[in-house]
């Protein structure tokens, strides 16, 4: 029987359910935050009850996983997830990996390959560790690695943490979940780049696509093997809602249900957009918006039941156990 990891400890695939596959709980800057400590940031365990309320609402409302991909860059720290978990049915999934557009912090760039501190490329070896042994010293195990190109493409910082995470997948067959910009195509540069580094496609879930209004682009990444992510619901003041589910209406159509997958890339906190400004530009940019709002609009333009079941379940169950 195949497992997968969750915070709580590991399950049988079987029992994944209905999943979001690309979500944030905290996104948090400890050291802005120790020295400038965010207004919005109610305390530890307001914050936590918080998190513990949304969640338990989601798991009544018929979503049973989330795919938590706050790693380093992002303010990952797994004890506060752990709190949470203890406390709701839900399952939370985390991820590894390193959140950056361009550059990296300066640990990394004094420790490498030919750097000051000259040894082999650590984040290889601290994805590998997280996904194999646990993070840090909490026991909760990754199970996808995340990377992200921005419209700043491939720099030397994002090149690097991208040969690390493809190292990563072919020690462990972990799937690479990815962050993209969809003005600039990023999807097409990902592809290229885990194609070369012997990455299957099929591994890669390409993220933020649903951004897009580009149907020969979208259609193009999955006929090459990869899944995408419509992972931004509810983010409006990117795209409106309306035109995202007509993407996926479309796509649906077309005969792509099984390269789908479906999130909100929402968060309960995040330091880089704060509540206060989320309620005001996009209030439905929440864990709830696809279950509450999405997944209705969809099934009144027609699409069945085992449709949406091979999107939120299947499909999310594929790229979790890393199966073609």
């Amino acid at each position: 029987m195949t497992t997968i990891e969750t915070v709580r400890g590991p399950i049988a695939v079987e029992d994944i359910g209905v999943t979001l596959t690309h979500e944030h709980i905290f996104t948090k800057n400890p050291e802005i935050e120790q020295n400038w400590p965010d207004p919005e940031w109610e305390g530890e365990e307001p914050m936590i009850q918080k998190a513990v309320d949304a969640l338990t609402a989601l798991k009544a409302n018929g979503i049973d996983t989330m795919v938590d991909l706050t790693v380093p860059g992002l303010g990952r720290y797994i004890p506060r997830i752990q709190q949470v978990a203890a406390r709701v049915d839900l399952n939370i999934v985390v991820a590894t990996g390193f959140y950056t557009f361009k550059d990296l912090p300066s640990f990394f760039q004094t420790h490498g390959p030919g750097l000051m501190v000259d040894g082999p490329e650590l984040m290889s070896e601290f994805f590998v560790r997280d996904i194999t042994e646990g993070i840090g010293d909490t026991g909760v195990k990754a199970v996808f690695i995340k990377i992200a190109t921005d419209e700043f493409g491939i720099t030397p910082g994002v090149e690097r943490v991208m040969n690390a995470a493809a190292e990563a997948h072919k020690a462990t067959g972990a799937t690479i979940s990815t962050h993209t910009h969809v003005e600039h195509f990023t999807g097409r540069l990902q592809q290229e780049f885990f194609r070369k580094a012997g990455v299957p496609l099929e591994n890669v879930l390409i993220g933020h696509c649903g951004d897009s209004t580009d149907l020969d682009y979208l259609k193009e990444l999955m006929d090459n093997g990869s899944t995408i992510g419509l992972d931004r619901f509810g983010m409006e003041q990117v795209l409106r809602d309306d035109r995202r589910i007509e993407m996926l209406v479309q796509l649906i159509e077309l005969g792509y249900a099984e390269k789908i997958t479906l999130s909100h890339d929402a968060g309960i906190f995040s330091i880089n957009t704060p509540p206060s400004w989320r309620s005001r530009v996009s209030p439905n940019w929440h864990h709830a918006n696809i279950s509450d709002n999405i997944l209705p609009a969809i099934r009144e333009r027609g699409v069945s039941e085992e449709s949406i079941r091979q999107i939120m379940v299947t499909n999310a169950a594929r790229v979790l156990t890393g199966r073609r």
